[in-house]
Protein backbone atom coordinates (compact mmCIF):
# COMPACT_ATOMS: atom_id res chain seq x y z
CA UNK A 1 0.00 0.00 0.00
CA UNK A 2 1.46 3.62 -0.43
CA UNK A 3 2.59 5.97 -3.13
CA UNK A 4 4.49 6.70 -5.39
CA UNK A 5 7.50 6.04 -3.58
CA UNK A 6 6.11 2.25 -2.92
CA UNK A 7 5.18 2.36 -7.02
CA UNK A 8 8.93 2.21 -7.05
CA UNK A 9 9.05 5.16 -9.47
CA UNK A 10 12.27 5.95 -11.40
CA UNK A 11 13.07 2.37 -11.28
CA UNK A 12 12.10 0.69 -14.05
CA UNK A 13 12.55 -3.00 -15.35
CA UNK A 14 15.06 -4.17 -17.49
CA UNK A 15 13.42 -3.62 -21.09
CA UNK A 16 10.38 -2.38 -19.39
CA UNK A 17 10.80 1.06 -19.02
CA UNK A 18 7.00 1.71 -18.38
CA UNK A 19 6.85 -0.75 -15.72
CA UNK A 20 8.61 0.83 -12.60
CA UNK A 21 10.21 -2.25 -9.53
CA UNK A 22 11.13 -0.22 -6.71
CA UNK A 23 11.82 -1.21 -3.09
CA UNK A 24 8.94 -3.21 -2.69
CA UNK A 25 9.16 -5.37 -5.21
CA UNK A 26 12.95 -5.70 -5.00
CA UNK A 27 12.02 -6.87 -1.14
CA UNK A 28 9.33 -9.31 -2.51
CA UNK A 29 11.99 -10.82 -4.88
CA UNK A 30 14.13 -11.02 -1.69
CA UNK A 31 11.69 -12.84 0.39
CA UNK A 32 11.13 -14.86 -2.27
CA UNK A 33 14.01 -16.58 -3.21
CA UNK A 34 14.69 -17.11 0.59
CA UNK A 35 11.95 -19.14 1.11
CA UNK A 36 12.53 -21.12 -2.06
CA UNK A 37 15.89 -21.87 -1.46
CA UNK A 38 14.35 -23.09 2.09
CA UNK A 39 12.55 -25.71 -0.50
CA UNK A 40 9.06 -23.46 0.95
CA UNK A 41 6.76 -22.29 -2.06
CA UNK A 42 7.35 -18.56 -3.59
CA UNK A 43 5.65 -15.89 -1.89
CA UNK A 44 2.42 -13.97 -3.08
CA UNK A 45 3.12 -10.36 -3.68
CA UNK A 46 0.86 -7.30 -4.84
CA UNK A 47 1.71 -3.81 -4.94
CA UNK A 48 -1.39 -1.28 -4.42
CA UNK A 49 0.45 1.87 -4.39
CA UNK A 50 -0.56 4.52 -6.67
CA UNK A 51 1.89 8.18 -7.30
CA UNK A 52 0.70 11.05 -6.07
CA UNK A 53 -1.72 9.70 -3.53
CA UNK A 54 -1.81 11.23 -0.24
CA UNK A 55 -2.10 8.92 3.21
CA UNK A 56 -5.96 9.31 3.83
CA UNK A 57 -6.82 8.29 0.01
CA UNK A 58 -3.87 5.53 0.22
CA UNK A 59 -6.13 4.22 3.13
CA UNK A 60 -9.90 4.64 1.97
CA UNK A 61 -8.86 3.11 -1.88
CA UNK A 62 -6.24 0.48 -0.51
CA UNK A 63 -6.71 -1.23 2.98
CA UNK A 64 -10.03 -3.40 2.29
CA UNK A 65 -8.73 -4.34 -1.18
CA UNK A 66 -5.20 -5.37 1.07
CA UNK A 67 -7.24 -7.42 3.57
CA UNK A 68 -9.40 -9.17 1.36
CA UNK A 69 -6.44 -11.01 0.35
CA UNK A 70 -5.79 -12.44 3.56
CA UNK A 71 -2.53 -10.94 3.74
CA UNK A 72 0.35 -12.40 6.68
CA UNK A 73 2.57 -8.95 5.73
CA UNK A 74 1.53 -5.49 4.66
CA UNK A 75 3.54 -2.81 4.05
CA UNK A 76 1.90 0.69 4.57
CA UNK A 77 4.23 3.32 3.92
CA UNK A 78 2.92 7.32 2.93
CA UNK A 79 2.65 10.49 3.79
CA UNK A 80 4.88 12.09 1.84
CA UNK A 81 3.11 13.97 -0.46
CA UNK A 82 0.86 15.07 2.81
CA UNK A 83 3.80 16.31 4.15
CA UNK A 84 5.25 18.97 0.86
CA UNK A 85 1.26 20.47 1.04
CA UNK A 86 1.49 23.82 3.13
CA UNK A 87 -1.77 23.04 5.07
CA UNK A 88 -0.77 19.22 6.46
CA UNK A 89 -2.42 18.29 9.53
CA UNK A 90 -0.11 16.01 11.63
CA UNK A 91 -2.13 14.72 13.62
CA UNK A 92 -5.45 14.37 11.42
CA UNK A 93 -3.28 11.78 9.08
CA UNK A 94 -1.57 10.21 12.19
CA UNK A 95 -4.46 8.84 13.53
CA UNK A 96 -5.66 7.48 10.21
CA UNK A 97 -2.61 5.30 9.78
CA UNK A 98 -2.51 4.52 13.37
CA UNK A 99 -6.09 3.05 12.89
CA UNK A 100 -5.24 1.45 9.63
CA UNK A 101 -2.48 -0.16 12.23
CA UNK A 102 -4.57 -1.75 13.98
CA UNK A 103 -6.90 -3.11 11.82
CA UNK A 104 -4.06 -4.61 9.89
CA UNK A 105 -3.01 -5.91 13.05
CA UNK A 106 -6.41 -7.30 14.06
CA UNK A 107 -6.18 -9.92 11.73
CA UNK A 108 -2.91 -11.38 12.43
CA UNK A 109 -0.98 -10.08 9.72
CA UNK A 110 2.61 -8.13 10.46
CA UNK A 111 3.22 -4.76 9.40
CA UNK A 112 5.84 -2.56 7.74
CA UNK A 113 5.43 1.28 8.87
CA UNK A 114 8.03 3.39 7.23
CA UNK A 115 9.28 6.81 8.61
CA UNK A 116 10.39 9.69 5.93
CA UNK A 117 13.35 10.61 4.76
CA UNK A 118 15.95 13.06 6.43
CA UNK A 119 15.69 15.94 3.14
CA UNK A 120 18.85 18.34 2.63
CA UNK A 121 19.47 21.38 0.66
CA UNK A 122 16.29 22.90 -1.05
CA UNK A 123 13.74 20.26 0.77
CA UNK A 124 15.19 20.79 4.21
CA UNK A 125 12.40 22.81 5.35
CA UNK A 126 10.27 19.61 5.65
CA UNK A 127 12.85 17.80 7.93
CA UNK A 128 10.92 19.18 11.36
CA UNK A 129 7.33 17.92 9.99
CA UNK A 130 8.58 14.46 9.04
CA UNK A 131 10.42 14.55 12.63
CA UNK A 132 7.16 15.01 14.04
CA UNK A 133 5.64 12.24 11.84
CA UNK A 134 8.34 9.62 12.35
CA UNK A 135 8.08 10.18 16.22
CA UNK A 136 4.26 9.22 15.80
CA UNK A 137 5.51 6.23 13.94
CA UNK A 138 7.89 4.90 16.20
CA UNK A 139 5.13 4.91 18.89
CA UNK A 140 2.67 3.00 16.61
CA UNK A 141 5.31 0.59 16.18
CA UNK A 142 5.61 0.10 20.16
CA UNK A 143 1.88 0.07 20.88
CA UNK A 144 1.05 -2.28 18.18
CA UNK A 145 3.74 -4.68 17.93
CA UNK A 146 4.43 -2.97 13.99
CA UNK A 147 7.66 -3.12 11.95
CA UNK A 148 9.15 -0.04 10.95
CA UNK A 149 11.71 0.77 7.58
CA UNK A 150 14.15 3.50 9.04
CA UNK A 151 14.22 5.51 6.41
CA UNK A 152 15.49 9.15 8.25
CA UNK A 153 18.18 6.48 9.08
CA UNK A 154 19.73 5.56 6.10
CA UNK A 155 22.94 7.43 5.75
CA UNK A 156 23.76 6.88 2.08
CA UNK A 157 20.47 8.33 0.89
CA UNK A 158 22.08 11.99 2.23
CA UNK A 159 23.38 12.20 -0.84
CA UNK A 160 21.75 13.38 -4.52
CA UNK A 161 23.34 11.08 -6.30
CA UNK A 162 20.76 8.24 -4.78
CA UNK A 163 18.04 10.60 -6.09
CA UNK A 164 16.31 11.26 -8.78
CA UNK A 165 16.04 14.43 -11.30
CA UNK A 166 13.16 15.58 -9.12
CA UNK A 167 14.69 15.12 -5.83
CA UNK A 168 11.99 13.62 -4.15
CA UNK A 169 12.06 9.86 -6.10
CA UNK A 170 14.82 7.24 -5.39
CA UNK A 171 16.97 6.08 -8.48
CA UNK A 172 17.75 2.23 -8.75
CA UNK A 173 20.71 2.38 -6.44
CA UNK A 174 18.93 4.15 -3.46
CA UNK A 175 15.83 1.98 -4.25
CA UNK A 176 18.08 -1.33 -3.73
CA UNK A 177 19.10 -0.02 -0.78
CA UNK A 178 15.95 0.61 0.75
CA UNK A 179 15.24 -2.75 0.31
CA UNK A 180 17.90 -3.84 2.17
CA UNK A 181 16.86 -1.55 5.12
CA UNK A 182 13.30 -3.30 4.37
CA UNK A 183 14.86 -6.16 5.34
CA UNK A 184 16.71 -4.95 8.60
CA UNK A 185 13.45 -3.33 9.64
CA UNK A 186 11.35 -7.10 9.73
CA UNK A 187 14.40 -8.36 11.68
CA UNK A 188 16.41 -10.21 9.01
CA UNK A 189 19.82 -10.02 7.46
CA UNK A 190 20.08 -7.75 4.59
CA UNK A 191 21.23 -9.05 1.11
CA UNK A 192 24.39 -6.89 1.37
CA UNK A 193 26.09 -6.16 4.31
CA UNK A 194 27.36 -2.72 2.91
CA UNK A 195 23.71 -1.80 2.56
CA UNK A 196 24.42 1.61 3.98
CA UNK A 197 28.18 2.54 3.10
CA UNK A 198 28.48 5.76 1.20
CA UNK A 199 29.05 6.49 -2.39
CA UNK A 200 32.53 7.35 -3.15
CA UNK A 201 32.99 11.20 -2.62
CA UNK A 202 31.79 13.62 -5.36
CA UNK A 203 33.35 16.47 -7.03
CA UNK A 204 32.44 19.69 -5.22
CA UNK A 205 29.97 21.53 -7.40
CA UNK A 206 30.76 25.45 -8.38
CA UNK A 207 28.19 28.09 -7.00
CA UNK A 208 27.50 28.41 -10.83
CA UNK A 209 26.93 24.65 -11.17
CA UNK A 210 24.52 24.66 -8.16
CA UNK A 211 22.42 27.97 -9.23
CA UNK A 212 21.63 26.17 -12.60
CA UNK A 213 21.04 22.95 -11.06
CA UNK A 214 18.78 24.31 -8.87
CA UNK A 215 16.89 26.71 -11.25
CA UNK A 216 16.47 23.55 -13.76
CA UNK A 217 14.81 21.95 -11.01
CA UNK A 218 12.40 24.29 -9.79
CA UNK A 219 11.82 24.97 -14.01
CA UNK A 220 11.36 21.11 -14.90
CA UNK A 221 10.01 19.86 -11.63
CA UNK A 222 8.90 22.33 -8.79
CA UNK A 223 6.41 24.15 -11.46
CA UNK A 224 4.50 21.17 -12.65
CA UNK A 225 4.24 20.01 -9.29
CA UNK A 226 2.54 23.41 -8.34
CA UNK A 227 0.53 23.77 -12.02
CA UNK A 228 -0.92 20.48 -10.61
CA UNK A 229 -1.76 21.16 -6.85
CA UNK A 230 -3.38 24.79 -8.11
CA UNK A 231 -5.60 22.76 -10.77
CA UNK A 232 -6.63 20.14 -8.32
CA UNK A 233 -4.73 17.25 -10.51
CA UNK A 234 -2.85 14.34 -9.48
CA UNK A 235 0.08 12.89 -11.32
CA UNK A 236 -1.74 9.79 -10.25
CA UNK A 237 -4.92 10.55 -11.65
CA UNK A 238 -6.45 7.64 -13.99
CA UNK A 239 -3.70 5.09 -13.25
CA UNK A 240 -4.10 1.37 -10.99
CA UNK A 241 -2.25 -0.58 -9.25
CA UNK A 242 0.31 -1.90 -10.98
CA UNK A 243 -0.40 -5.68 -9.60
CA UNK A 244 -3.47 -5.58 -8.16
CA UNK A 245 -4.38 -8.94 -7.30
CA UNK A 246 -1.87 -11.66 -5.34
CA UNK A 247 0.51 -13.65 -7.79
CA UNK A 248 3.20 -16.11 -7.06
CA UNK A 249 6.37 -13.71 -6.71
CA UNK A 250 8.53 -13.24 -8.77
CA UNK A 251 6.51 -12.75 -11.78
CA UNK A 252 7.52 -14.83 -15.25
Amino acid sequence: MGDSFSEGLWDPYPGLEDTQRGWADRLATSLSERRTAAGEPAIEYANLAIRGRLLRPIIAEQLDVALGMKPDLVSLIGGGNDILRPGVDLETICSALEDAVVRIRATGADVLMGTGFKAGGTLAWTNSRVGVYNANIWSMARRHGAHVLDLWGIRSLFDLRMWSADRIHLLPEGHERVKNAALVGLGLSPDDDAWDEPLPPAPRLTRIATTRANAAWAREHVGPWVKRRVTGRSSGDGRTPKWPTTEPWPRT
